[in-house]
């Protein structure tokens, strides 16, 4: 029996870059005890129906990224951080078939220990970095509109926070309070900042 999925053998067939590393690291993950399955229009690796890694290419060179890989040991010092408000999730990045090589036995026991995370059901403690400031030019404008303020209040707080750091990332006031008021209508849609 075999535990790969027919639309990830498409994926890879048509996939135009890192191919050849992308095959090397999903024959690894395959020898865990995982299931391979398609999400988020990616190869995504599961056990007990909880996401262990997902499988992806950027310009830089193939990834394995590890959703709660904030929890990992990695005694390598081989994960990062996709961005500087990440919270949880954590990457390996491969550029040729021989670093996958060299780092299988490393990336083997990472693959082994995120599921033993699953296993034991410990998650990221997402209250712990859950507060993040509002920004004045926000604060100002919920003040002034209780609908705004309600429906923002209503949002998820991963929805606030994705607004926050949208807002709080421009430099001049201008631009934040311009932001502010261009979001108004998806938040009020119940939408973050990232959503369509």
């Amino acid at each position: 029996m075999t535990n790969r999925a027919r639309r990830i053998d498409v994926y890879m067939q048509k996939a135009t870059q890192w191919r050849a590393e992308m095959e090397a690291l999903r024959e690894i993950v395959l020898a865990t005890p995982v299931h391979e399955t398609f999400k988020w229009r990616q190869p995504c690796y599961t056990y007990d129906d909880s996401n262990i890694c997902i499988l992806s290419s950027y310009k830089p060179g193939a990834t394995l990224s590890f959703p709660r890989g904030a929890l990992m040991k990695d005694p390598e010092g081989l994960l990062f951080a996709p961005g500087e408000n990440t919270r949880a999730a954590r990457f390996m990045r491969f550029s040729s078939v021989e670093e996958v090589a060299e780092r299988e036995e490393t990336l083997r026991s990472y693959l082994l220990e995120a599921i033993e995370l699953v296993k034991s059901g410990r998650k990221v403690d997402f209250e712990a970095t859950r507060e993040i400031d509002r920004p004045d030019e926000l604060i100002d404008r919920l003040d002034d509109d209780p609908e705004y303020r309600e429906a923002f209040d209503g949002l998820t707080p991963g929805r606030q926070r994705s607004w926050c750091l949208h807002f709080g990332g421009a430099k001049k006031a201008e631009t934040r309070a311009s932001r502010v008021e261009k979001a108004r209508e998806k938040v009020l849609s119940g939408k973050g900042w990232n959503e369509r």
